[in-house]
């Protein structure tokens, strides 16, 4: 059964005004919490939900609040990170276009827990009407008196700015984003410091997911108990999983965290199209690990499952490769990503990400020599965790994985002299 916390509205074209939100009981726990709460109490109430991030790397959200330093006189400031540019994730874009005053009360809420007058949303370039209905929300919630000076009575204020990015998949790095909303080139920057201590303008900086933020009015509605009793006793409440490829019923999914996947994708997705079999799945997002046909009969939908089949759960992006795909060639597409999107600051990653590209390539065409399958391993193992950030490991751990896993389709292409597989051709030199 499905658990409706973030997409109980979706479907519903009037649910993105404000109207529609106050009639269904909106904005009532952003004043619950800054009228009967202190800040402190509501970052103990997330932290006790067991709510984790919900942008890939799962840290528990009310935790990474609590890393604000208490003598630091400076601002602080919310960042929410809206930049959702990673293959195969479109979970935000929908709260975003159909429940906008969701995340703006999470946003309120969050910025009263951080102790934070002012909130930057760091939404995709290419999202332009997700930004429209975020522009019209964010100018409802000025004209009702939810944002701005003197919430609900009191002392405290908010305000919210709405910032597109220029289409740079590095600015979902949470340094980057922070790097590109103050003018400069999007670039991550060397941690620490980490950005709950020096982040934008130089001041004490949280940055949580779309997802993450919009959750928290469910959390002081309903109680941390309520939302830790949804899934697992480590991987807690719902997760908008949206999952796409070769399933009959593509699109987004809100259910509790540790449902078995195979379960997931015949229940919720009606199974592989075309009677197909299942060959591989990519379990969260194009940067994690593959998953073959055979693991995928163990894993379930939570952290630590993930971890335990050495992948992980991402930013909930499945997609799913039926028996006539060629995983060769889809390595091929995923490094020609890569290999567009690095954003060139640090060697290990510009010109590993375009070796590796330029590698499988020539292995997809099968006119590699057998011992360059080794020298992508290798570019792989030179390139993870020598950089600044971990786009580098986002290239490599799908490579490593594909290969270690799929190793004789790889060297059927050079057998073959080229992809035994029928397909369509997506890339050209």
């Amino acid at each position: 059964m499905e658990i409706k916390i973030l997409t109980k509205y979706f479907g519903i074209d009037e649910a993105k005004n404000i109207d529609f939100y106050i009639s269904h009981n909106g904005y009532k726990q952003a004043e619950k919490a800054i009228t009967t709460m202190t800040p402190e109490q509501v970052i103990e109430e997330v932290k006790n939900s067991g709510l984790r991030g919900r942008g890939g790397a799962g840290f528990p959200a009310g935790v990474k609040w609590s890393f604000l330093p208490k003598d630091n006189p400076k601002p602080r400031y919310l960042c929410v990170n809206a930049d959702e540019s990673e293959p195969g994730t479109f979970k935000d874009r929908y709260i975003m276009e159909y429940d906008p005053h969701l995340l703006l009360e999470g946003i309120i809420i969050t910025c009263y827990a951080i102790k934070s007058n002012k909130a930057f949303i760091y939404i995709r370039g290419e999202y332009y009407y997700p930004y429209k209905v975020l522009e019209k929300a964010i100018e409802e919630a000025y004209q009702k008196g939810y944002l701005g000076k003197k919430l609900f009575g009191t002392d405290f204020y908010v305000d919210v700015v709405l910032h597109r990015g220029a289409g740079a998949y590095i600015c979902g790095e949470e340094t980057a984003l922070i790097e590109s909303l103050e003018g400069k080139k999007g670039q991550p920057r060397i941690k620490p410091p980490f950005p709950a201590v020096e982040g934008l303008f130089k001041c004490p900086t949280i940055v949580n997911n779309v997802a993450t933020i919009a959750s928290v009015p469910w959390i002081i509605e309903n109680g941390a108990k309520a939302y830790a009793s949804i899934g697992t006793e480590k991987s807690t409440g719902t997760f908008i999983f949206s999952i796409s490829g070769h399933v009959n019923k593509p699109g987004i999914y809100e259910v509790p965290m540790g449902i078995p996947l195979l379960e997931f994708i015949e229940k919720y997705a009606g199974g592989v199209r075309n009677g197909k079999r299942l060959k591989a799945v990519i379990p969260g997002g194009s940067s994690t690990p593959i998953l073959t046909a055979k693991e995928c009969e163990t894993v379930t939908l939570d952290y630590e499952s993930m971890m335990a089949h050495k992948t992980m759960l991402g930013s909930g992006a499945i997609i799913v490769m039926d028996e006539d795909t060629c995983i060769v060639d889809a390595l091929l597409n995923l490094m020609h990503f890569y290999k567009h999107e690095s954003c060139g600051q640090c060697s290990p990653c510009r010109e590993g990400v375009d070796w590796m590209y330029r590698t499988v390539r020539e292995l997809e065409k099968g006119t590699a020599n057998p011992k360059d399958i080794q020298t992508v391993l290798d570019l792989a193992d030179n390139m993870e965790g020598k950089t600044i950030c971990v786009f580098s490991a986002a290239a490599a751990m799908p490579a490593r994985s594909y290969i270690n896993k799929f190793k004789d389709e790889f060297l059927l292409h050079l057998e073959n002299k080229g992809c035994p597989f029928p397909k369509i051709k997506y890339l050209q030199d």
